[in-house]
């Protein structure tokens, strides 16, 4: 019954067009039903709701039709007297265990969906999605990288100073990305307010509570672009922060996630960027420990003799163009080489942590844009 839902959804779509062929005025019908599933969740929450409306209709029919015959065949105006009983046990019994045998019916298919709709364990990979007022954001952890994800749908079109898109209001900048056949965990919270992540095709829609991470997942069979919107009321921009997600092939989410990874290399060390101290010092510290430490040491005391201090070091605690033009010039007659084949980001990283460890309390930073302006 689960896995024929498809097929269900499928034939009603068909029988659709092919009417629409005959009929013309039935080109504009719409099929009021779900999303077709492309997963196993989303097939058997559909096949649950199929199975317990077809109980419900059982019920309706059976105690309707039970109550209407009785009303009519039983009415006083056709001489028939009521039937005095009192405490009759065999109805008692009859009434409790048919009911209980209809809630056990039901309560087991649906606690195996509920079971596997909740099981997250052994995920192929894991995005973190925080809901804001009002988009999206989408953070790979395992890849080090995230983005934001904002309406798309022009201002034009909202304001019906131009026809509606094909996927008005359902459309965004940078949709999520995963591949085909992968099970994807999502860690799911919110930075504000009360957000819902939904995608009707996935089977997946979790609440985004801001102070918590909930969690779910989704395993798409099938490449394509699939739409979704946040399901909780959260603000008056709440009808515009809907949800997009692009499952490609492997291949092709392996030649997005190569260019996603250049372009955030790119990012962070973008010459022109203005970086916290914090920052400069932790990403110095491991520069200077695969380019420096080997002759400096790691506590910065140098070797008596051979090579210099930088605890404690004149040129490290005084001017920040000395200690620039050194590190990039290099020194004649000395083991010290220039270091112009580092980026910019890595020098400014590394000047930045030397003058601020050990010893050395000159509190300044220098920036990947001074190393820049010091190398012309």
């Amino acid at each position: 019954m689960v896995r024929n839902c498809t097929g269900r959804v499928a034939a009603a779509r068909t029988l659709i067009a092919g009417a629409a062929g005959l009929f013309p005025a039935l080109a504009l019908a719409r099929v009021y039903t779900f999303q077709d599933p492309v997963t196993e969740v989303a097939r058997q929450q559909i096949g649950l709701h199929n199975y317990i409306m077809w109980i419900c209709a059982a019920i309706f029919v059976g105690v309707f039709g039970v109550m209407f015959y009785s009303i009519f065949k039983h009415r006083k105006s056709v001489g028939h007297k009521a039937a005095q009983f009192h405490e009759n046990t065999l109805v008692e019994v009859i009434w409790t265990v048919i009911p209980f045998l209809i809630l056990l019916f039901m309560a087991y298919p649906a606690t195996r969906t509920i079971l596997l709709y909740k099981d997250t364990s052994s995920p192929d990979m894991t995005v973190k999605v925080t809901g804001y007022q009002w988009k999206w954001s989408y953070d790979y952890l395992q890849e080090g990288f995230g983005f934001y994800s904002n309406l798309k749908t022009p201002l034009s079109q909202i304001e019906n100073r131009e026809a509606k898109g094909e996927n008005y209001l359902l459309e965004v900048d940078n949709p999520l990305v995963v591949p085909v056949d992968t099970k994807v965990r999502l860690l799911i919270t919110a930075n504000d307010v009360l957000h819902a992540w939904w995608v009707p095709a996935f089977g997946v829609k979790q609440d985004a509570i801001p102070g918590f991470v909930r969690d779910a997942w989704f395993k798409a069979e099938r490449v394509g672009t699939y739409r979704g919107q946040c399901a909780e009321l959260c603000g008056k921009e709440h009808g515009f922060m809907p949800v997009v997600v692009e499952v490609k092939s492997k291949e092709d989410y392996a030649k997005w996630l190569g260019a996603q990874k250049q372009k955030t290399a790119a990012a962070a060390d973008d010459p022109n960027r203005a970086w916290d101290a914090k920052e400069l010092v932790a990403r110095g510290e491991k520069v200077f420990a695969a380019n420096c430490a080997a002759c400096h040491q790691a506590n910065g005391k140098g070797v008596p003799n051979a090579f210099p201090a930088l605890d404690g070091s004149k040129i490290v605690n005084g001017p920040k163009a000395d200690q620039l033009a050194l590190v990039l010039n290099g020194k004649a007659g000395t083991a010290m080489a220039s270091f112009k084949q580092l980026s910019d980001t890595d020098l400014a990283a590394v000047v930045t942590y030397t003058r601020n460890a050990w010893g050395n309390t000159v509190a300044d930073a220098v920036q990947p844009s001074e190393v820049k302006a010091a190398r012309k």
